[in-house]
């Protein structure tokens, strides 16, 4: 492993007296600042008047390479490190835990479970690993770390970086068990941290979309001892009874054959309450439900579970007979609110679609109306019904563009506006939740929206939801499944030349990266490609919108824009999610390479620093004992990937 070292980092480090003993230490213990995923930190030492002062003082190379034997390669950096006491845990994206100094990055040590070698190359598209963080628990004096990957919960001691062995099978358990059905390694999954709850460990899991077929592996929640390992409860979020709440809404008793509807994305907690919120994915297939019929409770949802049973205790469902990849995937975030004078302890879910549901927290009421509205129905695929209504918010409005037209073609110069209009005409085009088609529809959110797991920020002090979203669109073919593959057997799929599925497994364009084709890299519809919200959830308004990032270097600079005078702003796609602290800011990485930090009242961007890879993951920040606050973020992916920490200088 490698640190590099900016100057004068090792005298910080010899003389931390020199920033004022008098200034406390300011933890971050959770991926999400708290389990309720507010993202926001209370440190203003690093402000509106300061913030140009930042810098790099250290970073830290995970030093991962890809290993052509075991079919395993290190995917995207994306996780947030907790800071406690001084010391930041994270796992790398091969799943490594590691501990470093918070305040020089110098390493303390790292355990590795050699997940890698566990059927590498079956749950993690491409062999591609990445996670997103860990979760701890006090027993005493003692500081336990729990890693969930792949097929397996970790205990692991904070102090040595050992494992716990009298937690589970010495010091790990297995999460598959249990399940009702089969459920192969290669078709189970782990990339977002655990909850803690009192002496519980909850997970969820994620199943890979390429598996479609019957029995294949359902969603759950599952809660463990965090003592011993025994499982303590099982949530199901497909029925697997015909009695079972929800069972009627799955036409023709397909709950028993049918799987995913995972929890692949963050849950969030109540601590005081001990309410769990949980937000769901597509069941299987994604894009064709064809032998579904029905609204298919609890996919596509926002399920309130008893954190101590696992019992239901309200949900509601964003997308009824989920066709479009719409899984919710961001963590809901808690957040309290004032609406007419009435004060609310309310869930905000920021979904792919670009809408914002707002729910009392407790009782599951929406704070403003969500109206169930016709949609397009006609659809030439053999097979699918598609579902008549879907829920519309009307407050917040949509902070995500949605639906296509010939309107939103690229007319950045006369010849991309002809490119443009002459690739959207190849497909369906429509309003939001327009069906797939066997011509291609163009969808828009994209697969990957909107907002994804980066999810939203909220401040206490404005009342103000922050959110990051992608202005794309990309195409959803469906065609007849040729049979060649074993783990896809359903009669119709999305494996098609214009077809999410097949962009993303096998490398052709259009799923998550803008549509391509003459264009090459341009995208097909007017910039900016990528914004940034504010909404004010005591209104339920909008309170501004930016473009964010300069837009990537391959399209700024091809040959269909040379001469052109660009948007400074065009938008770029990576980064992930917002941090938002007292100090006035509100920061997002980019993919242009840059942290970026917007005036969080008014959106004004008052300052960007390079990083040395793109942002892989959420911004976080906290104090050491020294005094000093620092911004930390996982960048880059591979072997080009680092944890890069910012402060002002010493």
């Amino acid at each position: 492993m490698r640190i590099i070292l900016a100057a004068g980092i090792v005298l910080l480090a010899l003389a931390p007296g020199a920033l004022g003993q008098d200034r406390e230490m300011v933890e971050w213990p959770y991926v999400g600042g708290t389990q309720a995923h507010t993202k926001y930190s209370p440190l203003a030492d690093i402000n509106r008047s300061n913030v140009d002062e930042l810098e790099i003082v250290w970073s830290w190379d995970p030093n991962e390479q890809p290993l052509p034997e075991l079919g395993a390669r290190p995917g995207r950096f994306q996780a947030s490190p907790l800071m406690i006491d001084d010391t930041l845990y994270f796992p790398t994206m091969y799943s490594r835990v590691v501990a470093l100094d918070a305040e020089t990055g110098a390493e303390k040590w790292i355990y590795d479970p050699r997940v890698y070698e566990d059927d590498a190359s079956g749950a993690s598209p491409g062999g591609n690993f990445h996670h997103r963080g860990i979760a701890f628990r006090r027993d005493g004096d003692d500081l336990h770390l729990f890693l969930n990957s792949r097929t397996r919960l970790y205990a692991i001691d904070a102090a040595t970086g050992q494992l716990i062995t009298s937690f589970g099978d010495g010091g790990s358990v297995l999460l598959t068990d249990g399940h009702g059905r089969e459920v192969p390694s290669y078709t189970f999954d782990q990339t977002s941290p655990a909850v803690v709850y009192d002496d519980l460990v909850i997970v969820g899991s994620r199943v890979p979309d390429r598996v479609q077929r019957r029995f294949d592996t359902p969603g759950s929640v599952q809660a463990f001892d965090a003592r011993t390992g025994e499982r303590r409860w099982i949530f199901f979020t497909i029925p697997q009874s015909n009695d079972a709440f929800g069972a009627d809404t799955w036409e023709n008793q397909s709950w028993r054959f049918t799987g995913h509807a995972n929890v692949w994305g963050l849950m969030s907690l109540d601590e005081e309450r001990g309410l769990l919120y949980v937000p769901t994915s597509t069941p299987s297939s994604d894009y064709w439900g064809g032998r579904r019929p029905g609204a298919n409770l609890f996919a596509e949802s926002i399920l309130c579970l008893d954190a101590r049973t696992g019992e239901r205790q309200w949900h509601f469902q964003t997308v009824h007979h989920g066709l479009w990849d719409y899984d919710l995937t961001a963590p809901p975030t808690l957040a309290t609110i004032t609406v007419d004078g009435r004060t609310i302890d309310a869930v905000a879910q920021v979904s792919k679609q670009g809408f914002t549901y707002v729910f009392d927290r407790v009782t599951g009421e929406p704070v403003w109306p969500i109206e169930e509205r016709p949609v397009d129905t006609e659809t030439d695929v053999p097979g699918e019904v598609p579902y008549p209504t879907q829920p519309f918010p009307t407050k917040p409005p949509a902070f995500a563009g949605q639906g296509i037209s010939l309107d939103d073609a690229n007319d950045l110069t006369p010849e991309i506006h002809a490119l443009a209009l002459e690739e959207l005409g190849q497909y369906r085009l429509g309003p939001i939740f327009t069906p797939p088609s066997l011509q291609g529809t163009l969808q828009r959110p994209t697969v990957g929206g909107g907002a994804n797991w980066g999810g939203s920020a909220f401040d206490p002090e404005t009342g103000f939801l922050y959110v990051r979203s992608t202005e794309g669109v990309s195409p959803n073919q469906i065609c007849r499944n040729p049979g060649e593959d074993p783990d896809v057997d359903v009669e119709y799929s999305n494996n098609c030349p214009r077809g999410a599925v097949t962009a993303i497994f096998r490398g052709r364009p259009g799923a998550i990266a803008p549509v391509r084709s003459r264009l090459g890299p341009v995208p097909v519809i007017k910039p900016p490609w990528v914004r940034v919200s504010a909404i004010d959830l005591n209104r339920g308004e909008i309170a501004w919108q930016m473009p964010l990032g300069a837009g990537s270097r391959v399209v700024r600079n091809h040959p269909l824009l040379r001469g052109v005078d660009l948007p400074e702003r065009l938008g770029g796609p990576g980064g992930r999610g917002p941090l938002v602290t007292a100090g006035g800011l509100v920061f997002f990485g980019s993919g242009d390479e840059h942290l970026y930090a917007f005036d969080k009242l008014t959106g004004e961007e008052v300052w960007r620093g390079a990083l040395p890879f793109q942002a892989g993951g959420n911004p976080s920040t906290y104090r050491t004992r020294s005094g000093r606050q620092f911004l930390v973020i996982p960048t880059g992916a591979g072997p080009d990937a680092a944890l890069v920490a910012l402060a002002l200088p010493s």
